[in-house]
């Protein structure tokens, strides 16, 4: 069925049991890389060599070999029925019946309530989006590029106008950055395919990146996130040790590949200013050319002939990748510090297993809502519904945010809610 895995124990000579029924002690025996089960909707299957070509990467489902994976199945596919055409060849029997639906540290009354609040947002109509909020703000990125381009056409490449210039295509590419995630997380059309080409269009010929590479990264950090050797943004490569359990082991182990008390101040040498203009770019070709992605590289390429057609004339070689370069400089610092100030300063732990609502909450935090916070941050000052619904449009998030709250508050679950300065000032805490 799946292929790959042990041998299936059930139904063997002699074992007394019925054919493709299991306990959980069963399935959590097959989470190795090569042998590998999930539960989806109390069915068992094996995904042992499927998830090598599972569209989303093969690490995000795998993160959830041997537990129930039907709290991130739902929230991460929207069309469950197309989904299932995929799953069924791969089912090779159901939980007994004497076995709960969740295995291990997860909250059956939690994920029962979870289930109806997402059922009741469903029914409101929170998961349909505005197509004419989408079309304004494209609209309003393409007009800063345009007004950055004709400024420095018309009125001359002064210092002051390039100054201008680099902060205005620096916003409009801040801005592109948000556009592209709620496209990569399927919210925009019904069609996933819609999504998936538009997709592709802004984060490559708009911004000059990888729509692979950004999909098989992101989505590894909404399935585990602030997880150890699980959620990239918290591989810091040693550069950085995050949260109160990895300090303790580098200590144990005596690594010290930087000097770590100095740790928040040097993050504003090699943060903000590297992760884009460097990690980024080289992160996104090495995707690109080792895994021959040759339709994500042609958009990429797009992106730099139409930004140096324009340019060249104005600054020559070397100025226009001068100018790109601290336009990518700029837009870093804006990227990281909204970015890490919902996730940074939370709970950065080993795999828990934990329900969903849970491991969202203890790994999220919101920054109060304001127009300039909704625009300056893509509206991810919702991190906290964003992360619980994934396919959301993110202009519905503040509609969610109350009925959220009041669930975390019956379950004693803490919704954190900061201002944007605590947000960004707790990074370097």
């Amino acid at each position: 069925m799946g292929g790959g895995g042990q041998k299936e124990e059930a139904g063997e000579p002699g074992s007394g049991k019925a054919a493709g029924v299991y306990t959980w002690e069963e399935v959590q025996k097959h989470r190795s890389r090569r042998d590998q089960w999930l539960v989806v909707n109390r069915k068992v299957y094996n995904i042992s060599q499927w998830a090598r070509r599972h569209p989303g990467g093969s690490h995000v489902i795998s993160h959830y070999a041997g537990e129930d994976a039907t709290e991130a199945f739902t929230a991460f596919h929207p069309d469950q029925t197309f989904v299932q055409k995929f799953l069924k060849p791969l089912q090779i029997g159901e939980l007994a019946e004497t076995e709960p639906s969740q295995d291990g540290n997860k909250d059956a009354a939690i994920i029962q309530d979870f289930k109806t609040l997402r059922s009741e947002l469903e029914k409101e109509g929170l998961f349909r989006a505005k197509p004419l909020f989408y079309c304004l703000h494209l609209g309003h990125i393409l007009l800063l590029e345009a007004l950055a381009w004709i400024m420095v056409s018309y009125w001359g490449t002064s210092w002051t106008l390039t100054l201008l210039c680099a902060a205005m295509l620096a916003t409009s590419q801040a801005q592109a950055g948000w556009l592209q995630h709620d496209f990569g997380h399927l919210s925009v059309f019904n069609k996933s395919k819609w999504n998936h080409l538009v997709h592709k269009f802004v984060i490559g010929h708009l911004k000059g990146a990888a729509a692979s590479w950004w999909n098989h990264l992101h989505f590894n950090h909404h399935a585990k996130p602030n997880v150890l050797s699980k959620d990239p943004d918290v591989n810091m490569s040693g550069i950085f040790v995050l949260g109160s359990v990895q300090p303790v082991e580098y200590g144990i182990k005596k690594i010290k590949h930087l000097p770590y008390n100095h740790q928040h101040q040097y993050f504003f040498l090699l943060g903000p200013p590297l992760l884009i203009p460097i990690i980024f770019n080289l992160q996104v070709l090495h995707v690109m050319i080792s895994r021959r992605n040759w339709v994500d590289l042609i958009w990429y390429l797009s992106f730099y002939a139409r930004f140096f057609s324009c340019y060249l004339p104005l600054y020559g070689f070397f100025g226009s990748v001068a100018l790109i370069m601290f336009v990518r400089f700029l837009e870093s610092h804006w990227f990281v510090w909204v970015t890490q100030m919902n996730h940074l300063p939370m709970n950065i732990d080993h795999e828990k297993r934990r329900d969903w609502l849970t491991m969202q909450l203890q790994a999220t935090c919101n920054i109060d809502q304001s127009f300039f916070n909704d625009w300056f941050s893509g509206h991810l000052n919702f991190q906290i519904e964003h992360h619980l619904f994934p396919t959301m449009p993110r202009h519905n998030y503040h509609l969610a945010a109350q009925r959220v709250r009041a669930l975390c508050d019956k379950h004693g679950i803490p919704y954190q809610k900061k201002s944007l300065w605590r947000g960004m000032t707790d990074i370097v805490r």
